[in-house]
């Protein structure tokens, strides 16, 4: 069997094409299996992974854990707000306590850019970033790319926009390195004070119009205004920012194409998007989830073959 050409997942930008067409093809596999009345493989048997989240999240850490288990590993999840991290220990000293219980691998969200890196250099485990700061979130990326694959059969001459807040998202970045990997196009829209400003460095077309960008793309994904993130106001109004770049039925159905909608989640309905585009045909959003689990199986799973 191929294998991977990196020991953790940090980052896209750390894996190449080849890597990404292994995790398609072995969550190919693994769809199949949770589709099955029987959810569960063997595969992962003597393998202990800790979920560590020092940032909340439900819905990673819920697809993480459903992966994890349906592969058979032991599993503990450690939420660093009920935690000693809150008493000042360090990163490493609260891994290094994980890890002496003999843990084979760190799915690791975290605030600090680059943590999880820091983290791959420093301890001896398989690292899996579920998300870094603004930094980036491969997983989120590669159930995108593979959501696209499986409606449309293909990534590569794909027109894909991603509107939203790109300044605070990891998912776009993450997005951005894999789509291109993969041969697609993309562009980014949203109001200019949630674009950063060397995005176009990175082969990146900003579209200021929504309704430019729509009747352009393939695909949109929609991003969730991250206010969690914003110290500032960044515009004016959540009403004006769902006038300007949120989309309704009304906007989705007078384009002259069908276009495929995504979101990463959670949605903040009636601002990215309204709920008669989330429910509707076009949307992929609950495909996504399904595939999280599909891919993140994919992840671990190879990245565990690799463990000596």
């Amino acid at each position: 069997m191929s294998e991977l050409s990196v020991n953790h997942l940090l980052g896209i930008k750390y894996i190449n094409k080849n890597d990404i067409n292994l995790i398609f093809e072995t969550a190919d596999h693994f769809k199949e299996v949770i589709n099955r009345p029987i959810k569960k493989v063997p595969s992962l048997r003597d393998i202990t992974i800790a979920n560590i989240f020092f940032e909340n999240s439900t819905r990673t850490k819920l697809s993480f854990e459903l992966a994890q288990k349906r592969l058979s590993a032991d599993v503990i999840s450690f939420s660093a707000a009920q935690s000693s991290v809150k008493k000042g220990e360090t990163l490493i000293d609260t891994v290094n306590n994980i890890l002496s219980m003999k843990v084979d691998m760190v799915v690791m969200r975290h605030a600090n850019p680059g943590a999880a890196h820091f983290l791959s250099q420093n301890v001896k485990a398989s690292i899996v970033n579920a998300g870094d700061g603004a930094h980036e979130h491969p997983t989120q990326a590669l159930l995108d790319s593979y959501s696209i694959r499986e409606k449309l059969g293909d990534v590569a001459g794909k027109k894909v926009v991603i509107v939203g807040d790109i300044l605070h998202s990891r998912v776009a970045l993450s997005n951005i390195y894999a789509l291109q990997m993969q041969g697609a196009e993309v562009k980014v829209c949203g109001p200019k004070t949630l674009i950063p400003r060397y995005i176009e460095s990175l082969g990146v077309t900003v579209e200021p119009n929504l309704r430019n960008a729509l009747e352009w793309c393939d695909v949109a994904n929609m991003l969730r205004v991250q206010n969690e993130r914003m110290d500032v106001n960044f515009f004016p109004s959540t009403r004006e920012y769902a006038q300007q770049y949120g989309v309704d039925k009304a906007l989705l159905d007078s384009l002259n194409k069908e276009i495929v909608i995504m979101h990463p989640g959670p949605i903040n309905r009636g601002v990215e998007i309204t709920s008669d585009v989330a429910d509707s045909q076009q949307s992929v959003i609950l495909n996504q989830v399904e595939n999280g689990v599909a891919i993140r199986m994919a992840v671990i799973y190879l990245l565990a073959s690799k463990i000596q």
